[in-house]
C-alpha cells in the first residue's frame, strides 16, 4: 500500500495519456477524417509517425519554443511528409480543424478509469490539471462521462501556465486550497507531471501509459487497475 495514502485530502490527476486514452480516440479520429476527405494516405503508417512526432510538439509546446498554430498544423505536416504524402497548406488547416471538432467527441478512457474514480471518490477530492487546451479537454471530459467526479479542473489555457511550470500547480493548490503535503499528483510525463509535482512538495504516481524510461523518483504503474490495487 501506499504510506501515505491515509494522509492524502486531494488528488490531482492529469487527463490526456492517465484517462483519457489519447491514443485510442486520436486513431478513431483521423478514421473518420480521412474517409471523410477520401485521403489515400496510409493511415497506419501515418499513426506510426504522427503519435511520436505529436510527442515532440507538445514538448516544444510545454516548453514555449512554438505557439499552439504550430503545434496543430506542423505535427500534421510533418507526419504527411514521413509518409511521403503530397498535401497543401489548405488540406492541412482543414484537417487541423476537423481533428480538433472531432477528437473530444470520442469517449474512451482507459481500463480501470471508472473504477479507481469510484472508489477515490468517496475518500478524496478529485481534480484534474491538464496541459490540453481548454474547451477542448471540457468536452473530453463531458463526453466521456468524467464531469461528475472533479471538483475542479485546471487547464493550462486558462492559468497562463504549462506543466511543469511551478505557477500550474500552486494556483491548483492555491484554489482548491489544498495542502501539497496532503496531495498527489497521478499522470504519464515525467518531466510535467510528477518533476512538477513534487517541486511544490506534493506526492506523485507515474502512471507511464507510454513507455517512458523507468526511474526512482515515485512509484511507477503500468495500468489504472495496477493503481486502483493501492488505494
Amino acid at each position: 500500500m501506499i504510506e501515505f495514502k491515509d494522509a492524502l485530502t486531494d488528488i490531482f490527476f492529469d487527463l490526456d495519456h492517465t484517462l483519457w486514452d489519447f491514443e485510442k480516440n486520436s486513431l478513431l479520429t483521423f478514421e473518420k477524417i480521412f474517409g471523410e476527405m477520401k485521403l489515400k494516405a496510409d493511415l497506419d503508417q501515418f499513426i506510426f509517425h504522427y503519435n511520436p512526432i505529436n510527442h515532440r510538439y507538445w514538448k516544444a509546446y510545454r516548453e514555449n519554443r512554438i505557439t499552439q498554430e504550430e503545434l496543430r498544423h506542423n505535427r500534421l505536416l510533418d507526419s504527411f511528409n514521413q509518409i511521403n504524402y503530397q498535401t497543401t497548406t489548405s488540406q492541412i488547416d482543414e484537417i487541423s480543424e476537423a481533428y480538433i471538432a472531432y477528437l473530444s467527441t470520442f469517449p474512451h478512457l482507459f481500463k480501470g478509469t471508472i473504477p479507481l474514480l469510484n472508489k477515490l471518490k468517496s475518500k478524496y477530492k478529485l481534480h484534474i490539471i491538464t496541459n490540453g487546451f481548454e474547451q477542448v479537454q471540457h468536452f473530453k471530459i463531458k463526453n466521456s462521462g468524467l464531469d461528475s467526479y472533479f471538483d475542479f479542473v485546471f487547464t493550462a489555457e486558462q492559468l497562463g501556465y504549462k506543466k511543469p511550470h511551478p505557477q500550474i500547480f500552486i494556483q491548483a493548490l492555491r484554489q482548491t486550497q489544498a495542502n501539497p503535503k496532503k496531495s498527489l499528483m497521478i499522470g504519464d510525463s515525467l518531466e510535467a507531471d510528477i518533476l512538477g509535482a513534487m517541486a511544490q512538495g506534493m506526492h506523485a504516481i507515474h502512471f507511464n501509459s507510454h513507455d517512458e524510461e523507468r526511474h526512482d523518483k515515485c512509484l511507477i504503474v503500468d495500468s489504472l487497475d495496477e493503481l486502483n490495487t493501492y488505494f
